[in-house]
């Protein structure tokens, strides 16, 4: 599971070092090249809304063989593409269907024992957090090589191979839900409520948010003064990230042995350090690589653990209460990438930095505001 989520994860995140070479063979800017990222995140994000509640409706490993099929053509369909609209449409639908890992980690949380569920998921999301960070490694090196095209291709014929691999190696699962799709998606209201939901949805979706506008614009800073950095050499840069991989398992047993906000609390600490020290150390090599862990380290250390409390609230609802979650975080991504962006264009490196640490700031207003709510509910309901 951990390296299925990975190796189908990772088609999310091919597009971001190949932002330069992009624009220069469909002829347009980078900044206007740049927009993929946050078109395929905002496909993402839909496909999490409208097709990962079904994981509660359908039995699971159906659904994931045919979602991962269709993510299949559309990576053919971005590997010919003829213009950048035909692009931005095949990358919208890889997004769509690269919802994949979000129903293998409801099924983990399942098969788990509840007292190893944090380590579990933990454990499935170190694969995942690899293939976002080595996607781009890869994806750089290749693009730099045979041409972004190239990085597509190579993506469909390992997704292909995965179908077999799921089809062979996945349990089987039964459905929670009885009633129709429409039934369903109106449950999904009757969770919004939950307080400790609310607080990791919008506390996720800040820190996504950071993520996927750091690795955005990253691609622009990177390539102009004072690096020059060709596809190749940034995507190189993911390889510092892998560090957060190993967040995951610790941050998943520190949920497990205590109270997982402290860790989210943390987490959040981290990032904004991490903003910190982008703004201060821009020209410094290593202060980047530095600031690129720290980031990494970071956002796991807040996804596992508000992952592992969302997953313990009501066991039948894990596909719905992951959807909510997981939609809301990656509508922050695609909202941040797209800030990114409009920072850099604004103000350059700086303003992108300020701007990011402010997004901390709030995660933590919005932490000590539900602190202090979660607090008086626990104590509503040590009294009754």
């Amino acid at each position: 599971m951990a390296v299925c989520t990975g190796l189908i994860v990772a088609n999310l995140y091919y597009c971001q070092p190949l932002v330069v070479l992009v624009a220069r063979d469909l002829h347009i800017s980078n900044s206007v090249a740049g927009q993929l990222n946050y078109i395929t995140q905002a496909g993402y994000a839909a496909g999490l809304l409208f097709l990962v509640p079904l994981g509660d409706l359908i039995e699971r490993k159906r659904q994931i063989l045919v979602v991962n099929c269709i993510c299949v053509i559309a990576l053919i369909c971005a590997a010919v593409s003829p213009s950048f609209l035909m692009l931005e449409i095949a990358s919208f639908a890889i997004g769509f269907t690269t919802i994949v890992p979000q129903l293998i980690l409801p099924l983990a949380a399942q098969l788990a024992d509840p007292e190893k569920r944090g380590k579990t998921i933990g454990t499935v999301m170190s694969g995942l957090v690899l293939g976002i960070l080595l996607s781009r490694t890869v994806s750089g090196l290749i693009g730099a090589a045979y041409g972004w095209r190239t990085v597509y291709w190579i993506a469909a014929v390992v997704c292909s191979l995965l179908l077999f691999i799921m089809a062979i190696r996945f349990p089987k699962s039964k459905p929670s839900f009885k009633g129709t799709y429409g039934e369903l998606m109106r449950s999904l209201l009757t969770l919004l409520p939950e307080p400790v939901l609310q607080e990791a949805c919008m506390i996720n979706a800040l820190t996504f948010g950071t993520f996927g506008a750091f690795w955005t614009t990253m691609v622009l800073y990177l390539s102009g003064a004072p690096f020059y950095y060709n596809s190749g050499q940034i995507g190189l840069f993911g390889l510092a990230g892998v560090a957060g991989a190993l967040a995951a398992p610790i941050a998943g047993k520190l949920g497990d042995k205590g109270n997982p906000r402290n860790v989210i609390l943390l987490g959040v600490l981290m990032i904004l350090i991490s903003f910190i020290a982008f703004y201060f150390l821009r020209t410094s090599f290593i202060g980047f690589i530095a600031a690129i862990i720290f980031l990494d380290f970071g956002l796991q250390a807040v996804h596992i653990s508000n992952q592992t409390r969302v997953y313990s609230l009501i066991p039948a609802a894990r596909n719905r209460l992951n959807t909510i979650y997981m939609t809301i975080t990656f509508t922050g991504t695609a909202v941040g990438s797209a800030l990114g962006l409009y920072f850099w264009h604004v103000g350059g490196w700086g303003a992108f930095c300020i701007g990011c640490g402010n997004f901390m700031i709030i995660a933590l207003v919005i932490y000590a505001f539900y602190n202090k709510r979660l607090t008086t509910l626990h104590k509503a309901k040590s009294i009754a």
